[in-house]
């Protein structure tokens, strides 16, 4: 068996597995109980303005 074989194999197996239990954890990962102040932090983000509005001179 060469080594190509051998890592298709590995990749139509296991490795799609991995990449798919990756995926679901990433999408996962922000829904876990201990990650609401870093997702309420992170939705206000784009509001914070230091200048609040002002031009800076």
């Amino acid at each position: 068996m060469s080594l190509y074989e051998t890592l298709r194999h590995f990749a139509d197996s296991y490795g799609l597995a991995a990449m798919v239990a990756l995926y679901l954890a990433l999408c996962l990962w922000p829904f876990r109980p201990g990650a609401k102040t870093h997702v309420d932090a992170a939705k206000n983000l784009i509001f914070k303005d230091e200048n609040h509005g002002q031009q800076a001179d």
